[in-house]
């Protein structure tokens, strides 16, 4: 399945229009690579619950060890055929063990239609049908839309990280979903460097 493309370029110049600060970011981080990602949507809603309330190192670090056990390809019958205490000793809970193989059950069985997800143009219809799989809140159904789905505009105002680059770059009295308006119709790109930020030296 090919994804519609959207071009960095473009979305970077608007961000750089839309204040100094996200120009400084743009400048330092170069191009976003957030449509660069092939289209794998099993193993990014996999890596999503993970990734929940993790750092982005720390979630590295067993994704891989995951990947190892299950024979280096993220597939549902591989997380299946790996025993769940396997997949614990990578790091993982028992409860994100059990929502992992929840979620690989359920594409296996056919149930879970990535398809049809890509070409439904309401993220919030998209939300609705991931946050039925145990496991998957607001947060891993907005990553999905980001890093999955390639969603340009989207903006999880849930996220600790992205509220704490925004207090580190535009102080306490100011809110994400204020800011963020600036930034559409790209707020995921604006994500991407607000991310990119915390994982770097911060801004003099």
């Amino acid at each position: 399945m090919k994804l519609p493309a959207i071009d960095p370029d473009r979305a970077g110049r608007h961000l750089t229009a839309s204040c100094a600060i996200m120009a400084e970011l743009v400048a330092r981080h170069g191009r976003c690579t957030l449509m660069d990602r092939d289209y794998q949507p099993f193993e990014t809603l996999a890596a999503s619950i993970i990734g929940q309330q993790l750092s982005v190192k720390a979630a590295d670090t067993i994704e891989r060890r995951v990947l190892e056990a299950i024979g280096g390809s993220w597939s549902p019958g591989g997380i299946l055929a790996a025993e769940p205490e396997r997949l614990r000793t990578c790091g993982i809970s028992n409860a994100k063990v059990k929502y992992i193989r929840a979620l690989a059950e359920r594409v296996a069985a056919g149930a879970m239609d990535f398809d049809a997800m890509t070409a439904e143009p309401d993220n919030e219809v998209v939300i609705n049908q991931l946050v039925t799989l145990p496991g998957i809140g607001i947060w891993t159904a907005e990553m999905f839309l980001i890093f999955g789905l390639k969603r340009p505009d989207v903006l999880s105002l849930g996220d600790a990280g992205l509220q704490r680059a925004v207090r580190q770059l535009y102080g306490e009295d100011q809110t994400m979903a204020d800011i963020g308006e600036r930034w559409r119709p790209y707020r995921s790109f604006a994500s991407w460097y607000l991310w990119r930020h915390l994982d770097a030296a911060p801004l003099e």
